[in-house]
């Protein structure tokens, strides 16, 4: 249904009620055959002078049209540069789009079906660092990471319940003096220290705050997860691999996936805050970095800057509360893919995208931009610096290397790495 302008019903009614006719003003000559002209005051330059004012002469007219013309062409430029972004930003989007969906239909039709044949090829393994589908990327995560643990639903239910028995007797006892007898494990499994946390989580995103619809989903997972491992507990950091698990899974599934995510070594070391482990995982990383970055590795050591000032927190969230959710997620894929060792890579990986920014800069000014990496990171740009990353020192690869580490630590040999001197 076509609607008419307001101005001419409003000019109808006037005339309805008055009995004059309103008449438009004469169309102006000047600029009628304009091509183009901008949404702007742009052509009040044109215009003559109001008639009590000096009229502008032929050289000042003269000059004036050419800075219009001028100031037109400039606007007629960067709107063709702007139409030529946005076409190649929509044909981008489109392509990604068809990629998604011709390998969303491999996945469903091919890979899953026979994943365990399939599921360490050439072809899947390159067609899995090109990003999981969103359609089957819960599925393939929980596949690749496994369920050593052997967690079923209703066992979920069964520390579901003993969580929330736990948060009513808090609730009950909620004094520093009622707390004073309860286990460490038991106070962070309270309701006060993990809804904290959760109001921390994708903040920007409402579905997991005070009313959102995953918030009560966030909360029972975590809760559950203190019950199921009171030697490790709650720790901050769990509720944003808890909340990107239940963004692709279902609340059972995404228990089963966090449990056994967390079982891993590397997350075990670090949730359980075993020192001992930690220095082993970066003075392993220092090897590689060392032998893919020797510029910008030395430069951190000019400031004695070691890797447990921005590693932590990547790898204790793995890297969904530093990466835009969607990079955060094509990280966890590959991280599904190679295990523990990509998680170290994707760390060199940011390291190289931004080495001449970071060369530039001092110890506080590293650690603060490390710590807040820029919002416009693309995928695209990062997965092209992980490629360049050479996971191999010498002939030893990082498991080798990692091995190689422990033993000179067991022989008390603490100056065989960089991280260990301290």
């Amino acid at each position: 249904m076509n609607r008419l302008p307001y101005g001419w019903l409003a000019s109808q009614e006037y005339e309805a009620r008055t009995g004059r006719t309103c008449k438009p003003p004469p169309p102006s000559s000047r600029r009628k055959n304009f091509e183009f002209e901008p949404l702007s005051t742009t052509a009040l330059i044109l215009e003559d002078r109001p008639s009590n004012l000096p009229a502008k002469s032929v050289e000042e007219a003269l000059r004036h049209r050419q800075e219009y013309d001028e100031m037109v062409a400039e606007a007629k430029k960067r709107e063709i540069k702007e139409a030529h972004k946005r076409k190649r930003i929509m044909k981008e989007r489109f392509k990604q789009e068809e990629n998604i969906a011709s390998a969303m239909v491999i996945w469903i039709n091919e890979i899953l079906p026979n994943w365990e044949v399939m599921r360490s090829t050439r072809r899947v393994r390159e067609l899995w660092w090109q990003g999981l589908p969103p359609s089957v990327r819960g599925k393939v995560w929980s596949l690749a990471v496994g369920n050593e643990l052997n967690i079923t639903p209703e066992l979920y239910e069964i520390f579901l319940s003993r969580a929330k028995e736990r948060w009513k007797s808090f609730s009950e006892t909620s004094s520093e003096n009622d707390m004073e007898g309860v286990s460490i494990a038991d106070r962070e499994a309270s309701l006060e220290l993990i809804k904290l946390d959760i109001s921390r989580t994708f903040p920007s995103l409402y579905i997991f705050q005070k009313g959102g619809p995953y918030h009560d989903v966030l909360h029972s997972i975590l809760g559950a997860y203190t019950c199921y491992r009171p030697d490790v507990g709650y720790v901050q950091g769990m509720s944003f691999i808890a909340a990107v698990l239940i963004l692709n899974l279902e609340e059972a599934d995404a228990f089963i996936a966090f449990a056994n995510l967390l079982n891993k070594p590397c997350q075990l070391a670090f949730f359980r805050v075993d020192h001992s482990m930690m220095l082993k995982y970066f003075a392993t990383f220092e090897v590689f970095f060392e032998e893919n970055l020797s510029k910008l590795f030395l430069h951190f050591k000019s400031y004695s800057l070691t890797p447990d000032i921005y590693l932590i927190d990547w790898i204790f969230t793995l890297y969904s509360k530093s990466l835009p959710l969607d990079l955060a997620c094509r990280v966890w894929d590959v991280f599904c893919r190679d295990g523990e060792e990509f998680l170290f890579r994707a760390g060199l990986g940011i390291l190289r995208l931004y080495e001449d920014i970071l060369l530039q800069m001092d110890f506080i000014h590293i650690a603060q931009f490390l710590t807040k990496l820029p919002e416009d990171i693309t995928s695209e740009k990062l997965f092209s610096c992980i490629a360049a990353i050479q996971m191999q020192n010498s002939t030893k690869k990082w498991t080798q290397v990692f091995t190689s580490v422990m033993k000179d630590i067991k022989e008390g040999d603490k100056n065989s790495s960089p991280a260990l001197k301290s």
